[in-house]
């Protein structure tokens, strides 16, 4: 037997509820047709029921059942289901398709909870049964399946939504929590660091405030200290005046005693003085008639030769002499004594008005005086040197805050100290003095008393050893320093002579510097060399600062005498070094050959080494030596 499809057609609706869900319904939709459904189930249901669920079922898609919405439900049946069929009806269905009749389902009950199951759903089948047939019946099993289905797969999706909500739910709560729990840690960190800002803040602020308590402190210390000082200056200075008046008053009262045991000693002296004058009268009576025959005897050979020689002066009438022996305390020409009397007693009114300045002033002029030293020391063998440091020195005198006695004195002081040092430039210093004592003549006598005083061979005078108790009373007579309680050793006293000696050579050695005439230049140069060679006996010390002024000035001296000064050194050959080698002193010979070198190798003839100054391109173009003052 041939298959036949029998066909069976629901509807796609019930009451206004559609069995089959549209296949691209929205959520919205879907929301809409279950609260329909709802509606529809409460109001056909004997009992009043809520729709409820209680499992959630996965809500499978539309596509999954095999049909659309459109398509009716289709029953097929085949011949081995069918041998209950009445003959008739075979018949029919071997002629066509059985036509689907549609069903309609006004009398079913649909249950909304899944309590009541099968059983309640199968109590509208009694009276469906009754009007139909058992095909209708079989329809109806379908079409209730089909609902079950379809209310599965909307509880499925109901289900699927809520645990998709209570899911995001969870999610927002614990999204939530987190972002309340970082909140707070925020809040918590901001307040730690609040409160560590606020407590740094609180440690600048002490810091600040102790730093400045501190200033004030240190401030106020200061100040305290500033009044202490200024009030034991002020004390100490009342002391030093109070010091200085007293000292004043000692010393006036000490010269009127000494006054008067000069004045004493005076009479005894120009007694004793007539009768040394007498023997010098007549000594130097016969010096001069051995050198006015010498001179006689010189002439008559100069005229046989058909040679020029000039006449010997007084002067040099004395200066043939030979030593005397030691045998005077004193030895020495007077008229230089005189001239070292008159010095020192001009040196003296110089320090006795200086301190009475200082007494009355309350200027203090020692600033000046540290200023003239510093100038002193910076004296270099260089024009531009020469001409700076004399010309600031000169500004210095005359500035009117400082008086010029206190700074002329300060002057003649600190070069004739300076001297001393190594690195001194002797000529360059005797260049510096001729320029300042051109502008200030005072300042040459108070020089000269500073030499004299440090150095008795500028005078040049000398003390016989045999005078004096002691040797200590000798050294200190001839000029010897103390340290500590220890006089100085021969060497150093020797050093200080020859520099003394170098500085008195590098004076006198210049007649005219710059257009300026010097005061105390070669002329009295002459007169010191005539006077040594005539009073000071030959000794150490006499032949040491012999040495060191022909080298200073013997170049000059000889350029402007030429023939009578080689004539004095002659005397010094044949009388001076002779002397020196008959005292047989071993200490003598390196002295006695440097003289000795100097007279036979003529080196005064040669120019000594730092006479002419360095100059410099600035000074030998723009300032000219006779326009520089």
């Amino acid at each position: 037997m041939g298959a036949f499809k029998l066909e069976l057609r629901c509807p796609q609706k019930v009451d206004g509820i559609a069995l089959d869900p549209e296949p691209d319904w929205s959520f919205e939709a879907l929301l809409s047709e279950i609260d329909e459904l709802e509606r529809k189930i409460n109001s056909s249901s004997k009992v009043s029921v809520p729709f409820t669920k209680e499992r959630p079922r996965d809500i499978s898609d539309s596509k999954s059942n095999g049909r659309t919405s459109a398509s009716p439900f289709v029953m097929r049946v085949f011949e081995d289901e069918m041998d209950n069929i009445d003959s008739e009806d075979e018949e029919a269905l071997d002629q066509s398709s059985v036509a689907v009749k549609r069903f309609n389902f006004d009398d079913l009950y649909l249950s909304d909870s899944d309590d009541s199951g099968d059983d309640s759903s199968l109590e509208a089948q009694p009276c469906l049964m009754e009007k139909g047939e058992s095909g209708e019946s079989s329809l109806f099993e379908l079409s209730r399946e089909h609902q079950f289905r379809v209310k599965e797969e909307i509880r499925n999706q109901i289900s699927a939504l809520e645990t998709d909500l209570k899911t995001e739910s969870q999610k927002s709560i614990s999204a939530i929590f987190r972002v309340e729990r970082y909140r707070e840690e925020r809040c918590e960190m901001e307040r730690k660091l609040d409160t560590q800002y606020q407590r740094n803040i609180a440690e600048a602020l002490n810091n600040h405030l102790t730093a400045v308590q501190r200033d004030l402190e240190v401030r106020s210390q200061i100040e305290e200290r500033k009044i202490r000082n200024d009030a034991a200056y002020e004390d100490a200075k009342r002391k030093e005046k109070a010091l200085q008046e007293e000292k004043l008053r000692q010393e006036r009262t000490k010269a009127e005693a000494e006054a008067k045991r000069a004045e004493e000693a005076k009479r005894a002296e120009d007694a004793k003085r007539a009768a040394l004058e007498a023997q010098s009268r007549a000594a130097k009576e016969a010096a001069e008639r051995e050198a006015f025959e010498a001179s006689k005897r010189a002439d008559s050979g100069s005229a046989q030769e058909g040679t020029y020689r000039p006449q010997i002066n007084a002067l040099n009438a004395q200066s043939i002499r030979k030593p005397p022996a030691a045998g005077n305390i004193l030895k020495a020409a007077e008229s230089a004594l005189n001239l070292e009397q008159g010095r020192l007693q001009k040196l003296k009114q110089f320090d006795d008005e200086n301190q009475a300045l200082r007494l009355r002033s309350k200027e203090d002029f020692r600033k000046y005086e540290r200023q003239i030293s510093k100038l002193v020391q910076q004296i270099t063998g260089t024009k531009d040197s020469v001409r700076q440091k004399a010309g600031e020195l000169v500004n210095i005198f005359n500035d009117a805050r400082c008086p010029q006695s206190i700074s002329v004195a300060a002057f003649a002081k600190k070069v004739v100290s300076n001297c001393k040092t190594p690195r001194n430039a002797a000529f360059a210093c005797g260049h510096v003095i001729v320029l300042v004592t051109s502008k200030v003549p005072t300042a040459m006598d108070l020089i000269l008393a500073e030499l004299h005083r440090a150095c008795i061979y500028t005078v040049p005078k000398h003390y016989s050893q045999s005078a004096f108790e002691s040797k200590e009373a000798y050294y200190n007579a001839i000029g010897f320093q103390e340290d500590e309680g220890k006089i100085e050793s021969v060497d150093n006293y020797l050093a200080r002579l020859e520099s003394y000696m170098k500085l008195y050579g590098a004076l006198v050695q210049q007649t005219e510097i710059y257009g300026f005439q010097n005061v105390h230049g070669l002329k009295e140069g002459w007169a010191w060399l005539a006077r040594f060679l005539n009073a000071l006996p030959a000794n150490r010390y006499t032949a040491v600062a012999l040495n060191a002024f022909l080298h200073m000035a013997g170049y000059s001296l000889f350029k402007k005498y030429k023939s009578q000064f080689r004539k004095m050194l002659n005397i010094i050959s044949d009388n001076f070094l002779n002397a020196l080698r008959e005292r047989g002193d071993s200490n003598l010979n390196p002295v006695i050959a440097e003289i000795d070198a100097y007279l036979k190798d003529n080196k005064f003839l040669r120019e000594p080494e730092g006479r002419s100054l360095e100059g410099s391109l600035l000074s030998d173009v723009y300032v000219p030596e006779s326009d520089y003052y």
